[in-house]
């Protein structure tokens, strides 16, 4: 089945182009099943990238997928028209009374400061108490991870002498879970971060469980069973420019910025990177989605309300 999102949203051209199914509204209404109800919280200040990185990976299920964009409503958005937000967001304010069976929180531009110096962090500490009652499963990603297991744990992050920043090579620590079912022993995920979550933090938290991580760059991907949450600290979503783009732009600006990790063949910048994670994000977005359809309710009223 087709992810069904709004016929004018500039993601619909590119992924028809990379042959995902995409629905209109107009079929959609034609189809006499209940499609999941996932939703993007887009913290990120390329707003329209993110919005195709994530519907290309949440649209490459087979099942019937509506996709809802949602942004914070206590801060402005610098890098997307106002036009684009309010033709194709909803502020959380406007979308708290719904149910989702699953709901993304990206990571923002905003890792280096305390969590309480975030203008907007009081709508972000509702945000994740609403996901205890309103969500079935919450994937948190990059900052928004940070801050979820933050906020639910008191789990710190904590500074880099320098930028994490390449392709790194992660193991899977639990191979019979759920969410890595198809994964290889050996794999690699894009990293761009300039702090860190500790394994030593994690391991005193017994409801938490590390899923993969990497010798190099630590922990990377998290469960936690009671409130259904996956906390995924590296960017498996990246297109393949995404760390290049950063790279040039760093070095634009005059920060002091090192080639990325095994990402330009032969360390060159002038050479084009090839894509060796792809594979392994649809893995994982198609695996989160199946465990969210085989365990949400049918009847959407009903989610959350064994947890809340």
């Amino acid at each position: 089945m087709p992810i069904k999102i709004p016929d004018t949203l500039p993601a619909f051209d590119t992924l028809v182009s990379e042959g995902v199914r995409v629905m209109t509204e107009t079929v959609a209404i034609r189809q006499d099943i209940r499609p999941l109800q996932i939703g993007l919280l887009n913290l990120m200040p390329n707003k329209i990238r993110t919005e195709v990185q994530m519907a290309r990976l949440v649209g490459a299920s087979p099942l019937q997928v509506e996709f809802s964009l949602v942004r914070v409503g206590g801060h402005k958005a610098k890098n997307t028209s106002e036009e684009h937000l309010l033709a194709f967001y909803q502020t959380w304010e406007e979308v708290r009374d719904r149910k989702f069976d699953g709901f993304i929180i990206t990571g923002a531009p905003v890792e280096t400061l305390p969590y309480e110096d975030v203008t907007y962090w009081e709508e972000m500490k509702a945000i994740f108490d609403w996901t205890e009652t309103n969500v079935h499963s919450t994937l948190n990603v990059c900052w928004g991870a940070m801050a979820a297991i933050y906020h639910f744990h008191g789990i710190p992050k904590h500074p880099l002498a320098e930028k994490a920043f390449g392709v790194y090579r992660h193991r899977i620590l639990n191979p019979s879970s759920v969410y890595l079912t198809g994964f290889s022993d050996d794999f690699q995920i894009p990293v761009s971060r300039w702090t860190e979550v500790r394994r030593a933090d994690i391991d005193r938290v017994p409801e938490l469980e590390i899923l993969m991580e990497s010798d190099e760059m630590g922990v990377c991907l998290v469960q936690e069973n009671r409130g259904n949450r996956l906390y995924m600290f590296n960017h498996v979503e990246y297109d393949s420019t995404s760390l290049g783009e950063e790279y040039f732009r760093d070095v634009s600006n005059g920060t002091p910025i090192k080639v990325p990790h095994n990402y330009f063949p032969d360390d060159n910048p002038e050479k084009a990177p090839l894509n060796r994670w792809r594979s392994h994000a649809h893995l994982l977005f198609g695996n989160w989605i199946n465990e969210i359809y085989q365990t949400t309710p049918y009847e959407l009223e009903k989610i959350g309300v064994e947890r809340g």
